[in-house]
């Protein structure tokens, strides 16, 4: 396990403004069990502060494409049926979760002729390096 001092100072040295859609590995199609551990995101607190880090999380929107799907979820948290207390919740708190899935070939077809994703495909092959010569 890493120091928090070190896991801030490496925080700290990191570019600013990098682009997590191409080092986001997608989950296999039809894929079962966890994804615990699987690349994604969660974030919860209240709606505003979701916003503002999904704010800063657009360039993930080109997951959402002719060959990948976003697997997106955006709740209220609701405590009831668990045997766990919410006592530090946020006001009206939120939990939102991303991941990146790949679309099965009836999916893609689908998204292909009904949806106009090709923008997003192009850009999502370009971040993930396809295509490039």
């Amino acid at each position: 396990m890493t120091k928090k001092s070190e896991a801030l100072q490496a925080w700290r040295e990191l570019k600013p403004g990098q682009d997590p859609l191409p080092h986001m590995e997608p989950i296999p199609y039809k894929a079962q069990g966890s994804t615990y551990g699987a690349c994604g995101i969660r974030i919860d607190g209240t709606p505003e502060f979701i916003d503002a880090v999904l704010s800063n999380l657009q360039a993930l929107l080109d997951g959402e494409n002719n060959v990948t799907r976003l697997g997106l979820s955006r709740s209220a948290v609701d405590g009831r049926g668990l045997d766990k207390a919410f006592n530090n919740q946020a006001r009206n708190a939120e939990c939102c979760y991303i991941r990146l899935h790949v679309r099965g070939a009836q999916g893609a077809i689908v998204a292909a002729i009904c949806h106009d994703h090709d923008q997003e495909t192009t850009r999502y092959a370009q971040a993930i390096g396809a295509g490039a010569r």
